[in-house]
This record gives C-alpha cells, structure tokens and sequence, in this order.
C-alpha cells in the first residue's frame, strides 16, 4: 500500500497553504451569482496575461478544448495535415482527428522527450498546415528551430503547453519568452495535478495575434461575438468563476512552485544520478525546466519490476506513456508516420515518472531514492 505520506502529487497539503484565501473568494462569488464569465474570470485572465507577458488569454473549459479551439481557429480544411510527437499525452493527436485532420508523428529527442526537430522538414508535405510542438514534462521544444521551419514553409504553429507553464525559452539573440507564447497560439490545461492545476477542469488559449485571439473568443462561446448573432460555428468552452478564482490565487504561488519542484528535482539528481541502471532527465540546453514530471529511464527491461518494488515500498510512480499514439487502437488508421519513431517506442518501455509537487520533504525524497538504490543493490 502507498504510504498516505508519499503521494505522486499532494493537493491536500497545498490546498491548506492558502484555503482562507480560497474560502475568501468563493463566499464572494456565491454571494455575487457570477458563476459564469464573472469578475473572477477576468481578473485571471488579466493576471495571466501579466506573468506570461502575452497580448491575450482566452479561458476555456480544459486543455484538450484549448487544442480544438486552436484548430478551429487555424481554419484547416479536411485532410490537411498536423505534424505532432508521437510521444505524448492522446489529446494532442486526439482533437487532430476530431476535426477530420490528419496527424502526422514525429520522433522525439531520447533526452529531453520533445519534438526531433531534425526530422520535422522530412515531414512537410503540400497539404501540411500546421505544427505543435508539445513542451513534455517540464521544458520547452526547440522552438527557434520549429519556428524557423514554420516560417520558411508558411505553417502555423501551436504550443501544446499543458505541463510546462512557466517554462522559459531563450533564443540564440537573447530574448526570452515564455513557453506558450511563441507559436501563432499556445494552449494550457488546468487539470488539478498540472504545475498551475485547478480544482475541476478548465484550460486556456494564448497569442499576441488580435484576430486569432477574436476568432478564440467567439469559438469558445457558440461561434458569437455579438450575442445570438452567431458568425461561424463555436463550440461551449467556458471557465467558470470557482476555478478562475482557485487559479488566480495559485497564480501568486506559481515562481515558489517552480522553485520548489526544481529542488526536488535536484534532491533526486544528487542521489540518483551515480546509479547505472537509470538516466535522470537531461535538461533542454535553451529552456529552464519546471519539472512536471521527473521522468527516469530505466535500463535493461527492469522499468516494471522497479515500479512493483517502489509500490512495495509505499511510493507511487506512473508510466507517462506505455504505449506510442501510432499503435494505439484508436488512431492505427488515422496517423501517418512516414518516420523512424524509434526513440518513441524505446521510451515507452524505459519511461517511469517519480512523485514530483510543491509539497515534498528532504525526507520523502531521501526514502523515495534509498529505495530505488536499494533495488538496484539487491
């Protein structure tokens, strides 16, 4: 059994940092009746455009209607094609399909997990349209070469940023941006174990393009800007006050929660990096890493009997992914994959995520890594 102390992500202990605050806002939304594009939606909005230095937030329901929405708003036709990972959560090549799109994967970097961008030109057919680089785990993508690619042969590009907000990208001139806000539109997720997680569902859209941002505003809402005066077809994609407000609050935290996950992160580096059996996550050489996950690779086929051992031992541990989208069920018939995905399918079997939140002590971590020493000595 998982010991109550150890958990891959602790709310409950956060939560108690900041509940009267939370408390706080919610008896002012109960008492307002604004549960829907209420003030406290909007003063998220703003505080996220603030941190992000972006021109425009549009919320939205949740991460994987952010990708839709970002899509929709590209205005592709039928058959038109999306580059995207192999590597990475369904969502992303989820909503592709939704549309009548049709993904096209890529192989990843084996050491930071994102976007193999020396492939990407391979890939670029007549009929591709648009790219998304998915920022995994905790770092950005290669984003000056994507982008310079993008250019080259006019495709938009769309930052699937679900788990790596406040991760920063520093091109070769020196600028410095935010992950999500580089492309023509990035999109978030605001699931409650994400680095700036709510407490239900709820996502959103960024860009610096005022037409983009206008045509996401009236998807979200029914395909409206003016009320009843529907101009395109939109879907039902909302944030609601409660989460906006639990949002806003955390927003405040999001710096300390970086730098408390990027601790723990070197917690495990200091006592994991010397073991042969295991590689510990490379970090992206142009991006600062926030650390969603701290993702292992594990050596010589003995990934699952070191997750059995972890979970003996009371410490919990997840596969982020065990099996490639291309050979999901789901989407054998829709991707093309005119590519090696090597990597990807090495990682599958390699990959094993250990807990990583706001909330763990010099303790848990030195348990959580004398156990994974104590499997590899046996």
């Amino acid at each position: 059994m998982t010991q109550p102390g150890i958990q891959m992500v602790d709310l409950h202990t956060q939560y108690q940092r900041f509940a009267s605050e939370l408390e706080a806002a919610f008896a002012g939304i109960l008492e307002s009746t604004a549960f829907i594009n209420g003030p406290e939606v909007k003063a998220f909005q703003q505080a996220l455009e603030a941190y992000l230095e972006v021109d425009h937030v549009i919320p939205c329901a949740n991460g994987t209607d952010a990708l839709q929405i970002a899509l929709m708003a590209l205005e592709l036709e039928p058959g038109d094609e999306v580059i995207v990972p192999a590597f990475t959560f369904v969502a992303s090549v989820e909503v592709i399909g939704l549309l009548g799109f049709t993904p096209v994967v890529i192989d990843v970097d084996p050491d930071t997990f994102n976007m193999d961008v020396s492939q990407l030109e391979a890939l670029i057919t007549g009929r591709t349209r648009a790219i998304m680089p998915v920022h995994l785990f905790g770092q950005c993508c290669d984003m000056e070469s994507i982008l310079q690619i993008a250019s080259k042969h006019d495709i938009k590009v769309v930052e699937d940023n679900a788990q790596s907000i406040g991760a920063q990208y520093t091109f070769g001139n020196g600028r410095v941006a935010y992950s999500g806000t580089m492309g023509e539109i990035g999109t978030l997720s605001f699931y409650p174990s994400k680095n700036l997680g709510c407490y239900g569902d709820g996502g959103a859209l960024m860009s610096n393009d005022e037409r983009l941002a206008a045509e996401m505003r009236s998807i979200c809402n029914h395909g409206m800007i003016r009320r009843y005066y529907h101009d395109r077809l939109g879907v039902n994609s909302r944030l609601d006050s409660f989460q906006a407000a639990v949002l806003r609050i955390k927003l405040q935290y999001l710096d300390e929660y970086v730098r408390a996950r990027q601790a723990a992160a070197a917690h495990y580096d200091g006592r994991l990096a010397g073991l042969t059996g295991i590689k510990i996550p490379t970090r992206a050489e142009r991006s600062t890493h926030v650390f969603h996950q701290y993702t292992l690779q594990v050596k010589d086929g003995h990934r699952d009997a070191l997750k059995e051992y972890l979970q003996e031992h009371g410490i919990p541990s997840m596969i982020y992914y065990p099996v490639p989208l291309q050979e999901q069920k789901a989407f054998r018939e829709l991707v093309r994959t005119p590519v090696s995905l090597e990597h990807t399918n090495d990682l599958c079997q390699r990959v094993l995520s250990l807990p990583m939140h706001t909330e763990l002590s010099a303790d848990q971590l030195d348990h959580i890594c004398d156990t994974i020493e104590a499997y590899f000595a046996q």
